[in-house]
């Protein structure tokens, strides 16, 4: 970290969704932030997003304290960008960048209330991604598991939120707390808040960044599929 913490700049990057997000923020707070719909997350769209914000301020790259990237789990492809994207700024400028799992910016977000958190998102054909928070920590590694076999488990003991609800909520006990709509999605003060107290990757961590995915592609499972058949 460079200079007084709440004068630093940051960069951050929120790309799992079907509308990604890029933002710059000074401090704890975000200053200018920016969405690209599902047609225009493209590498190149994104490249200009940034470099019209930090003009803004009359910053380069190399001006910022770090790069924050929500790394999934989401949608392959706008992953794929949004982490490619960070790597390349930070292996450029020499940024430091903070890998920031996106379930835990949306852990982060949750009501004071639901202390006892269960994120889930839909990880397609029936499959869920799951992970237990309680005030906002991680209890368990991501994971995935049926709809079949998770849904009906939930219960009043612990709040529910993420992406997933958008699908599966029609399918939860009908006494299941769900945190309010507009904590499901990752924000871009969600993923800030995140990287708070987390290490920036070292280099060789940095080279070796992976979208946190656990399971391939649509295409990449229908080739394993029909290899099978």
């Amino acid at each position: 970290m460079k200079g007084d913490t709440m004068g630093e700049w940051r960069l951050i990057l929120e790309t799992s969704g079907r509308v990604a997000h890029v933002g710059l923020a000074r401090g704890s707070e975000v200053v200018h932030s920016h969405l690209l719909d599902e047609q225009r997350r493209h590498a190149r769209d994104l490249t200009v997003r940034i470099e019209e914000m930090l003009k803004r301020e009359s910053l380069t790259v190399k001006q910022l304290a770090n790069i924050v990237a929500s790394i999934g789990p989401g949608g392959y492809t706008g992953l794929r960008v949004g982490v490619t994207t960070a790597k390349v700024l930070a292996f450029a400028s020499g940024v430091p960048l903070i890998a920031v799992p996106t379930f835990h910016a949306i852990a982060q977000q949750a009501p004071p209330e639901a202390h006892r958190l269960w994120v889930l998102a839909d990880a397609l054909q029936g499959l869920l991604y799951v992970q237990r928070f309680e005030n906002a920590t991680p209890m368990d590694e991501l994971r995935i598991a049926t709809a079949e076999d998770w849904l009906p488990w939930a219960n009043r003991e612990v709040w529910l939120s993420g992406p997933g609800l958008k699908v599966y909520r029609d399918r939860l006990p009908c006494d299941v707390r769900v945190v309010p709509e507009s904590h499901w999605e990752p924000t871009l003060a969600g993923v800030l808040a995140a990287s708070e107290g987390m290490l920036p990757l070292t280099r060789d961590e940095l080279f070796r960044l992976e979208p946190l995915y656990l399971r391939g592609s649509s295409a990449e499972e229908k080739a394993k599929r029909e290899g099978r058949a």
